[in-house]
């Protein structure tokens, strides 16, 4: 499990210094990547080309794992993530991503799923529910 969770903190790492230190290493050829407002990558030549490209519009500026949970061939990570873009616009939100694991170590299949970090409690003021009157976020 202590290797599962290298790669896992190599692959955070990568984003946090910008640097491709060995996406071929992490991915298998063929691994799917699912981000959780909706974009999918397939392969690790996609997975790369999509790290590569993003790094140049912003910059991930914190991606803290919380804690992992590991059951046979898949690993759950919960973390905390945040980024600038060069536009101005930030993001920031808690978030957990579903893994499972090729027999060599490397990730075949890597979902995220993200939750809202501003939270509240609609029935604060009474028994009706009174949301707020905004978009939602993308997850």
């Amino acid at each position: 499990m202590l290797d599962r969770e290298a790669v896992v903190r190599q692959w955070f790492h990568m984003w946090l210094q910008q640097e491709d230190t060995g996406i071929s290493g992490v991915f298998t050829g063929d691994a799917v990547y699912i981000e959780s407002w909706g974009p999918e990558y397939h392969g690790s030549a996609a997975i790369q080309h999509w790290f590569e490209e993003w790094n140049t519009r912003g910059r991930v500026l914190q991606w803290d794992i919380r804690q992992f949970f590991h059951a046979g061939d898949q690993t759950v990570v919960e973390w905390y993530f945040r980024d600038a873009m060069n536009d101005g616009a930030a993001e920031a939100f808690d978030g957990i991503s579903l893994i499972q694991w090729a027999s060599d170590g490397r990730i075949c299949r890597l979902q995220e799923f993200g939750c809202n970090e501003d939270r509240y409690d609609p029935y604060a003021h009474g028994d009706a529910p009174v949301f707020r009157a905004e978009k939602p976020m993308w997850f």
